[in-house]
């Protein structure tokens, strides 16, 4: 296990591999644990980081840091800190709305960043997501698959005040209009059969040319964990891309074009 002290409090994270950083963020079910599989499909090419953010995981308890707001100043404080640069961001429901919320803070400091499963607003995020404990969502939102609960073991160790607090930061409104305009290369990826958000029309969002969304047939919430070749395909052909290059071109692509939305 790997820690950092930031401002006096300890933070877990892991890491694998060498080259460019890429950075994993964790939804609000689990920790870094579930994206393990993807992280080794990224070491071959990135020097892939996993970080537990305050509340979850091996990472303390700091209720003075359960905002979105400060968890993305944990993930700004961790760059800082272990020296990394320009990043690339791969967050999953709460872990990419912190990875946007670092976004508006510094976009300078981010190559491109793929949001799996973000609830831009809190009226699509199904109402279980804020009332049930974290082991009763991981076995709503997996179906008790055995792999996928192997992988989210760590809900048990969910702090209910962080999603009370960032259930809250939420609700102050949609982040995405304070973001879109920087230019940074987003895909934003749904799974087609998560039941804990209502998946957005691209069009409703408008989404500007830097900015994708693709739906992936056969996943649920969890695309890592439902359909793991399928989904690291995707991660591997959207890290591919030169940077600056818009995640549009992944159309071209043709075992993506019938999952294009």
């Amino acid at each position: 296990m790997s820690a950092i002290i930031l401002d006096g409090s300890m933070v877990h994270y892991e890491a694998l591999g060498r080259g460019r950083p890429i950075i994993f963020l964790h939804g609000w079910v689990g920790s870094w644990r579930y994206w393990i599989n993807a992280m080794q499909v990224a070491s071959t090419s990135f020097r892939a980081y996993a970080i537990d953010l305050f509340g979850f995981g091996d990472t303390v308890r700091e209720t003075k840091y359960y905002s979105i707001e400060r968890q993305a100043e944990l993930l700004g404080k961790f760059l800082d800190e272990m020296g990394i640069g320009k990043v690339a961001l791969v967050g999953h429901d709460l872990g990419a709305l912190v990875g946007f919320h670092f976004l508006k803070a510094r976009h300078e400091s981010v190559d491109r960043m793929m949001a799996i499963n973000v609830p831009l607003e809190i009226t699509t995020l199904n109402s279980r997501m804020r009332t049930a404990p974290a082991t009763e969502l991981a076995e709503w939102l997996t179906n008790k698959q055995p792999d996928a609960m192997t992988a989210l073991s760590d809900a048990s160790k969910v702090d209910p005040a962080v999603v009370a607090a960032t259930m809250s930061s939420l609700q102050a409104g949609n982040i995405l209009p304070h973001v879109r305009n920087f230019s940074v290369p987003c895909l934003f990826v749904y799974g087609a059969n998560t039941p804990a958000i209502t998946i957005p029309v691209p069009e409703t969002n408008g989404l500007p040319v830097h900015m994708h969304q693709i739906t992936l047939e056969n996943s649920g919430h969890y695309p890592m964990l439902d359909n793991v070749s399928q989904f690291n395909r995707l991660l591997v052909d959207f890290l591919a891309l030169d940077s600056g290059v818009s995640p549009t071109e992944l159309q071209m692509k043709e075992e993506w074009k019938r999952r294009v939305r």
